[in-house]
């Protein structure tokens, strides 16, 4: 029920954008694949330009415009990659996450996308290498940019509200996903959040502009299931996780997260299930003020898992406590030792 109302919503904002003259749009976000094969991720949506500045670029975005969008539910999109076309269709939600035949080299790559005969959008994959072996996933809210997302009042201030140029990242975590893709030349990274793929733009733009490595982005419809009004963060986490761990039997992935949106939960039940597809968990630490907001920590009680698992306030700490465990390879201080 509560599905087909918000369908019903979108589809009359879609005929009173249509009849304004507005027609849809790709926005293409980040994929990935094997050599054989990419996973496609983007959304079909009706939206207002945005405004220009004098110089050409793009002024500052508040986050309300995402929201406002229109999403096309069961647009066709036509995919155009090494070469060949394909047709799709997005989901309800204007959602498009389809899986093609494709035969790529190793690294980042280009393909299209259009819909209704519409201008192409670029859209860009990241193909894993076949002799590839490690890989890390990132968690985005409170990991390696402070949004205090779990808190409803200040989620929807940092969501509808602040300009996107105020956001403030992590200090120490764009010197740490650094570090990890310098040493492990190949290694796909996977952005995991329970951010709406409406934010998506806007993420994008952060990790660009605070100099976090390029890597896939995995987000979540913001809307209702057929039975509930929210879908459940932790079984987003908890099911790309395992497509991660299906779909590259040969990558051992470095698990980043936070102790205030039960990352630690759901990393360590996943190491669980497979003890050999885990190299570490890294868990960056709340401060007492963003923990008590979020609504706690992660509980003590959780099991123990047979791989490193190490904690730290921020980027440098957990980057040191990596070189510890040996995830990352020990640096000395020129004239020291």
């Amino acid at each position: 029920m509560p599905a087909r109302a918000e369908y019903r919503f979108h589809a009359w904002r879609e005929r009173r954008a249509r009849h304004r003259g507005l027609v849809p749009t790709v926005t293409a976000f980040p994929g990935y694949g094997g050599e054989d094969w990419v996973r496609v991720l983007g959304r079909v949506l009706i939206t207002s330009p945005i405004p220009s500045k004098s110089d050409g670029e793009y002024a500052r975005v508040r986050g309300w415009r995402s929201f406002v969008a229109v999403p096309i539910g069961f647009a066709q999109v036509s995919i155009t990659v090494g070469g060949v076309t394909h047709e799709v269709v997005a989901d309800r939600g204007g959602v498009v996450d389809a899986v093609l035949p494709a035969r790529l080299s190793p690294g980042w790559q280009t393909l299209t996308m259009t819909v209704e005969d519409g201008d192409a959008v670029e859209a860009r994959v990241f193909i894993v290498g076949a002799d590839v072996r490690f890989g890390v996933v990132c968690d985005i809210d409170d990991t390696v940019m402070v949004t205090s997302l779990p808190r409803p009042l200040i989620a929807a201030w940092n969501s509808f509200v602040i300009d996107e140029h105020a956001r403030q990242p992590v200090p120490g975590m764009a010197v740490l996903m650094n570090r990890i893709v310098g040493e492990n030349p190949g290694a796909p990274v996977v952005y995991l959040s329970t951010g709406a793929w409406n934010v998506g733009p806007t993420l994008a733009r952060f990790l660009a502009r605070h100099l976090f490595p390029p890597g896939a982005m995995l987000l979540t419809d913001w809307g209702p299931t057929h039975d509930r009004w929210f879908r459940s963060g932790s079984d987003h986490k908890s099911t790309n996780l395992a497509r991660l761990a299906e779909e590259f039997p040969q990558v051992t992935w470095l698990l980043i997260g936070d102790d205030g949106q039960h990352d630690e939960q759901i990393y360590k039940t996943f190491t669980q299930a497979h003890p050999d597809r885990v190299a570490s968990i890294a868990i960056r630490r709340l401060t007492p003020a963003e923990a008590v907001l979020a609504g706690g920590r992660s509980p003590a009680d959780e099991p123990s898992v047979a791989v490193p698992h190490v904690t730290g306030d921020d980027g440098a700490a957990l980057l040191a406590r990596l070189e510890e465990v040996g995830v990352l390879r020990e640096r000395r201080t020129p004239g020291v030792g």
